[in-house]
């Protein structure tokens, strides 16, 4: 393939790169995308058509039961059956009976899916009153009558008669000494009429009995209640579904029947077909970009070739970025930075090399006198203040002769300390060197004590971690109070772990300047003032990583304390 490839003309590559990737990329992607499409939306209509549905059914299932629900209150009441079985006396032993027990015995029975129900009995004692009525000849001659008596199962019989949904219960749960009654339970036909017509079901509903009749719908042109389903007339392509109502014995035999034109599933694909012939465009415009751009750099890396010859002239020997290019200018290429770099490197090896090795001699030695120059001056430093101090006890001045060894001490000790790790013992000398430093300072202003563990002394930790905290609380702490000063340090071995406290009696902080604190030691913030404490955290975080603990509470013009609690080391630090 490739030495095919090779053999053919610029121009028959571009054409056949067109052809790959413009041509045949298009026709496929738009066909595929089209089909897949199309059969996702089909899919999606379908299961939100049956969703709809089942939706419909369950809402008129509802309905049907509240109205069941009455029709079982009455027929499981023994006392209201045995009433109006009984042989009245008189008309006024009825009325009597009738408003003390009949006119509220079902008065709560006011449900929104019932409109209104009726109970219907021969008995000739009865008179026709609010909800109770005599069944009489020409009520077993209507039409609603007829479909109950098709049943006589002890469930209500689920019927369509007079435009309104009815349910048909027999009283006959109880010894009715050959007298005939029963309840008639009109259902609210607004309701089932909203639950139709404001389904979500994209397309024509219809509830069919039994019998295949279609007895309710949302179809405007369903003119007549019992209409065979067969005798719809249903779109070409029509897509159907179906939701039983199995398993319920008064609606067995009922079912719910959705009708959907699938050219109205498929209208939402057209109307996408917009978007998918910009789709195409897209698909025509980026390979032609990407073609333009595969010819141009063609021509850019010829140039770039050219323009590097021309600096090898001006002896400038820089080389072509490498790229992974294996046809001609990519070949070209190659070989140009080896010719390049070939003659470079002779030149760097006869010239060159010898200038930049007298350099590096010279740098060394450079090095090595600067070394020289910072051993020197610590010395000097050390004698100036030791001349200083024996200067001032000649002349009698011990207090200030102390205060200089304190600081000689302060500047020899950091020096000479060959290790990152050294032990509590020689900390706090260092600390007590600053305290007796600051003393002299503020004089009887400050007072300070060192309370530590002899078990503590020997064990080793990083040099000059504490030290900043002691200047802190010196300075910041106990220089702006304006009573006498007081910093105690504590030091003790609990377990496996050293405890360092430092307690200041000084101005303390207000709570937003101490989060602001502990944040500046967490992060990178600068707050400008407290450089040394940001070091010792960094180095203490640095040395134990998470095993340190570091804690610090201050109120203000209460005080500060600061707790620090490292693990012991196990064996001998390394020099640093």
């Amino acid at each position: 393939m490739k030495k095919f490839l090779n053999y053919m003309k610029l121009r028959d590559k571009l054409l056949l790169m067109y052809i790959l990737s413009v041509l045949i990329p298009i026709v496929l992607t738009n066909v595929v995308f089209y089909n897949e499409t199309t059969a996702n939306i089909r899919n999606q209509k379908i299961r939100d058509a049956d969703m709809a549905l089942n939706n419909l059914k369950k809402d008129l299932r509802v309905t049907i039961d509240q109205g069941v629900g009455v029709s079982y209150s009455l027929y499981a009441d023994s006392i209201f059956n045995k009433t109006i079985t009984r042989k009245f006396i008189s008309e006024m032993d009825y009325v009597e009976t009738f408003n003390s027990y009949l006119r509220g015995a079902f008065a709560d029975q006011n449900v929104q899916g019932v409109h209104w129900y009726q109970v219907y009995t021969d008995n000739p004692t009865v008179l026709s009153s609010s909800y109770i009525d005599r069944l009489t000849d020409e009520v077993r001659q209507s039409g609603w009558y007829t479909q109950s008596q098709s049943s006589s199962s002890s469930y209500p019989t689920f019927i369509y008669s007079d435009q309104k949904f009815s349910l048909i219960q027999s009283l006959n749960n109880y010894h009715t000494s050959e007298i005939e009654q029963l309840v008639k339970i009109d259902l609210n036909m607004e309701k089932i009429h909203q639950a139709f017509f404001g389904s979500a079901f994209n397309g024509r509903v219809y509830l069919v009995d039994p019998q295949g009749r279609v007895r309710f719908g949302n179809d405007e042109a369903l003119t007549i209640a019992a209409t065979p389903l067969k005798e719809i007339m249903l779109p070409k392509n029509a897509l159907t579904f179906k939701a039983p109502y199995s398993g319920i014995n008064y609606l067995e035999g009922w079912t719910l029947l959705g009708v959907m034109d699938e050219e109205s599933v498929l209208e939402e694909v057209r109307k996408s077909r917009s978007f998918v012939i910009w789709l195409a465009c897209i698909n025509f415009v980026l390979p032609s970009i990407i073609i333009a751009a595969l010819s141009r750099s063609i021509h850019v890396r010829l140039v770039r070739i050219l323009k590097h010859m021309k600096k090898v002239k001006a002896q400038n020997f820089q080389t072509i970025p490498h790229e992974e290019a294996r046809d001609e200018i990519g070949q070209l290429t190659i070989e140009f930075n080896r010719m390049t770099e070939t003659i470079h490197s002779l030149i760097n090896e006869v010239y060159i090399a010898d200038i930049q090795k007298k350099d590096l001699e010279l740098k060394q030695q450079q090095a090595q006198l600067h070394a020289l120059h910072s051993q020197i001056n610590p010395h000097f430093l050390f004698n100036s203040l030791e001349s200083v101090r024996m200067r001032s006890i000649i002349k009698g001045e011990k207090e200030t002769a102390k205060i200089i060894q304190h600081m000689a001490k302060m500047f020899r000790k950091p020096i000479s300390w060959s290790q990152n790790y050294v032990t509590v013992r020689e900390e706090l000398e260092l600390i007590e060197s600053f305290l007796e430093i600051q003393q002299y300072r503020f004089g009887n202003k400050l007072e300070y004590s060192i309370v530590v563990d002899s078990a503590v002394l020997e064990h080793r930790i990083p040099k000059m971690v504490l030290l900043p905290f002691v200047e802190n609380a010196s300075i910041h702490g106990i220089e702006s109070t304006p009573d006498k000063g007081i910093i105690t340090i504590y030091a003790n071995v609990q377990e496996d772990r050293l405890n360092f406290r430092l307690e200041d009696n000084g101005i303390g902080m207000p709570p937003d300047k101490l989060d602001e604190l502990l944040r500046y030691l967490e992060e990178n913030e600068d707050i400008g003032e407290r450089v040394g404490m940001k070091n010792a955290y960094y180095r203490l975080k640095l040395c134990y990583q998470e095993c340190f603990a570091f804690s610090m509470d201050a109120h203000n013009g209460q005080g500060t304390n600061i707790e620090i609690s490292l693990p012991l080391l196990e064996e001998k630090p390394e020099s640093g």
